[in-house]
């Protein structure tokens, strides 16, 4: 129960929108957020069951506030104002110290065109900011190519110009430069040069071919080819410039595309500027969760930060799912079909490639951070008091009774540690049992620990289901009197990891398929199978050399392991008729076997 102060404002919260405000004992801001229906939104808080950390932030509110505003739109962006400007410890923040490039056009009577992380109120216009500066420099490449604009500081003014009072420097020599200093080029001809340039920078490539072609054309007919030939070179490299970037649709225009992939306690969320059904810009974040924040919410918050970060005017957005609130005079589109549809995709697979990109990187550069992050994933997962450096998975394996092994693999810190791997001969059951076979080694391997004074494991992981997790349950509480966290894996029935049990009575761990928490105990599942399989091979193996089938002449290691296979055991193959086993070997050799087991003479 909260304190009478805390139902007092719950009590008397608006049904209206607005931003609420959690404070701790020390007067503290310790979470912002937004909602449509404040009363409702808060007093979920406090009216149903919290899991994890969100219980943990309810236990430490001491305090509320809150601010109506009109709309939706108006509390998404004040949320995003005050987390911004009072970093609470639960919210997330879409940290990024990255200072991005701008493309600038300089105010100025012969404007230069240049990179730039500064961006001023000069009057200059501002192109960005771009993801990366290697982005803006291929733009910035392809203008030096396709306009000859110049790249020095020198202060030009059609006065001296006409004085001469300029000299052409290197780049006029390698027609890097028109050279307007020296009134090479006159200034509303270099004006309509820079026109041009704020188009393509624009992502307005279809305008500005358009009206080259035309100059080309028009040049032609005049047959003043060697400026035809100047214009035409000017198109060639600007349409394959264009021809390079993802070209979805010539009917989209000005949209904005955003896309996510969910990953645990990880979100990725990936976004796309679209100018004239072309690519011009994308970039792809990763969050990651503090509370149990809904791929909604982070979406959310994701758009409106980088819409921001982007200085985007786009009014139409696409998006994979509808949001709960409304941007404010942005229209949002969820495509099931089209051109629209391919967008989306496209985003998802960016923000994925990200994700790999990512993950693999982290895995080559500090391996040992990674498999620390992952175990701490399944710790918060699983509600365990430690994080599971120390995880052991047994299985078994027998053919209908005969030959009967289990094993036991040993993964510390996400890795096999195959010196402390065991197998283990089956001793004290008889016939094929799961259940009392997984007892009794689980019984010897702890019941061993605990008389050496050795350290137990974190985890302990079956591969199996409910059955097999508690009889490991009765063996560890109720008869060694240990607490050890217990697992089960299941598998499908293409024997590949389904599922991920835990808890007394067991529940389903929700987990992804693509996670890395699912990879690691994929990767344990299949490395007790391998272990106990390969175990129980070599036992067959050295079963079948002693076994009854090799005293038989004419029967061969192959024959007895192919009736061993399919019949299971030697008493099966004593009871099985002669047709039986002739469908299997043959008619010669299952008479030598048919007779040499009831006692005839084979003919």
């Amino acid at each position: 129960m909260k304190s009478e102060e805390l139902k007092t404002i719950l009590k008397i919260i608006p049904n209206k929108p607005g931003v609420y405000r959690y404070y701790d004992s020390d007067g503290n801001l310790i979470y912002v957020g937004k909602a449509k229906n404040l009363k409702r939104r808060v007093s979920s808080y406090f009216n149903k069951e919290q899991t994890g950390k969100t219980r943990v932030l309810v236990s430490r509110i001491a305090d509320i506030k809150f601010i109506v505003v009109e709309s939706e739109s108006e509390a998404l962006l004040l949320e995003n104002n005050l987390i911004k400007q009072y970093k609470p410890r639960y919210n997330i923040m879409l940290k990024d110290d990255k200072t991005y490039p701008w493309i600038c056009v300089k105010n100025e009577p012969f404007p230069r065109v240049f990179l730039t992380r500064k961006k001023l109120n000069d009057g200059s216009d501002y192109y960005g900011p771009y993801p990366s500066v290697r982005t803006a420099h291929v733009l910035l490449d392809l203008l030096g190519q396709v306009y000859q604009i110049r790249s020095c500081k020198t202060t030009l003014t059609e006065p001296n110009i006409e004085k001469g009072k300029y000299r052409v420097c290197l780049d006029y020599h390698i027609h890097k430069c028109a050279g307007p200093c020296v009134g090479n080029v006159s200034l509303d001809a270099y004006r309509q040069m820079i026109a041009e340039v704020k188009e393509v920078i624009r992502g307005n490539l279809q305008g500005v071919l358009r009206d080259l072609k035309a100059q080309m054309m028009d040049y032609a007919s005049r047959m003043e080819f060697e400026e035809a030939q100047l214009i035409k070179e000017k198109y060639e490299l600007l349409e394959n410039y264009r021809s390079r970037s993802t070209v979805v649709s010539s009917t989209i225009h000005n949209v904005d595309v955003f896309s996510y992939v969910d990953a645990e306690s990880l979100f990725y969320v990936n976004y796309m500027k679209v100018a004239e059904g072309a690519v011009v810009q994308a970039h792809t974040v990763e969050i990651k969760r503090k509370l149990d924040e809904s791929a909604e919410e982070l979406l959310s918050l994701a758009v409106i930060e980088l819409r921001g970060q982007f200085e985007s005017t786009s009014k139409e957005v696409v998006l994979p799912m509808k949001l709960d609130f409304d941007l404010g005079g942005v229209e949002v589109t969820v495509p099931q079909r089209g051109d629209k549809m391919k967008l989306l995709e496209l985003s998802r697979r960016n923000a994925l490639q990200y994700k790999m990109d990512l993950e693999k990187q982290r895995t080559l550069v500090d391996p040992e951070r990674h498999q620390k992050r992952v175990l701490n994933q399944l710790k918060e997962m699983l509600h365990l008091p430690v994080v599971p450096e120390v995880i052991e998975c047994f299985d078994n394996s027998n053919f209908q009774g005969d030959y009967p092994v289990a094993a036991m693999v040993q993964f510390v810190n996400g890795k096999p540690n195959k010196n402390a791997y065991r197998h283990y001969n089956i001793k004290t059951v008889v016939g094929a049992d799961d259940y009392a076979s997984m007892k009794e080694v689980v019984w010897r391997r702890y019941s061993r620990l605990l008389e050496e004074e050795k350290l137990l494991p974190d985890l302990i992981v079956t591969d199996g289901g409910k059955g097999q997790m508690e009889v490991v349950r009765q063996v560890v509480e109720d008869e060694l009197h240990v607490d050890i966290a217990i697992a089960g894996l299941v598998k499908d029935d293409k024997h590949r990891t389904r599922e991920l049990l835990y808890g007394f009575p067991p529940k389903v761990v929700g987990i992804k398929p693509d996670s890395e928490v699912f990879k690691l105990m994929t990767f344990l599942q299949d490395e007790v199978h391998r272990f106990a399989i390969t175990h129980h091979r070599k036992k067959f193996e050295k079963g079948f050399m002693h076994s009854e089938l090799a005293d038989i002449k004419g029967i061969g290691k192959a024959t007895a392991e192919k009736l061993l296979l399919e019949l299971k055991s030697v008493k099966a193959i004593k009871e099985a008729s002669l047709e039986s086993l002739t469908s299997l070997i043959g008619m010669a050799k299952a008479k030598l076997v048919f007779a040499h087991f009831h006692h005839i003479t084979a003919t």
